[in-house]
């Protein structure tokens, strides 16, 4: 199993690239996990102090369940993957039977933040895009899919997500293997994964 790891600040556009990676390979040879599955479950807590956690570091990720998962699929085991609802801040009774496939990637901001995570990875890549486009597509975002409002969004950006981002994600990009800038240039970058997923396939 080849296993990549898609990381990079919030609205860089991670998932582009990997519908851009997915979009010439045969179907269902390629399997995805996502960081965003993952967050801890909160049901213990109130709404209001589920609002208030801080998404963007790494503690209010379970690492520990995510990597157990990755190694049940690199065994042939499937698993079930959680479904997490950014409407209501929390994990659902929801799961998504996943199965292993030939090649993983795993994606979400932090996922070469965890040692033991990263470690996993064959191939670990870092989307980048500039810091405004990364704001104004995550107001869209947010406020058309996520049910927040511009002050909500703005407010949590600048007190949570820019800091976390230069804490927790930024740094990361010393560990990637190939860096993509996400804009209409990035196509040989994505080229060079896709050759190597398919000489793996």
């Amino acid at each position: 199993m080849l296993i990549i790891g898609i990381a990079g600040g919030t609205g860089c556009g991670k998932t582009t690239v990997v519908n851009q990676i997915l979009n010439e390979l045969p179907q269902g040879e390629v399997g995805i996990l996502s960081q965003d599955s993952y967050y801890k479950d909160t049901s213990h807590l109130s709404f209001d102090e589920r609002v208030k956690i801080n998404f963007d570091h790494p503690r209010s990720i379970d690492f520990e369940l995510l990597t157990a998962h990755l190694q049940e699929l690199k065994m042939g085991n499937p698993i079930h993957q959680p479904v997490y609802s950014f409407v209501e801040h929390n994990r659902t009774a929801k799961t998504v039977l996943t199965q292993p496939r030939k090649v993983m990637i795993v994606e979400g901001i932090l996922v070469l933040s965890n040692p033991e995570l990263r470690d996993m990875f064959d191939i670990k890549v870092f989307v980048h895009a500039d810091t405004d486009e990364r704001l104004i597509r995550r107001l869209k975002r947010d406020i058309s899919e996520r049910g927040r409002d511009l002050d909500e969004v703005l407010n949590r950006y600048q007190t949570t997500l820019k800091p976390m981002h230069n804490q927790f994600i930024e740094p990361m990009k010393e560990f990637a293997d190939i860096i993509i800038p996400n804009n209409k240039y990035n196509t040989v970058a994505v080229d060079i994964v896709r050759t190597i997923i398919t000489q793996k396939l």
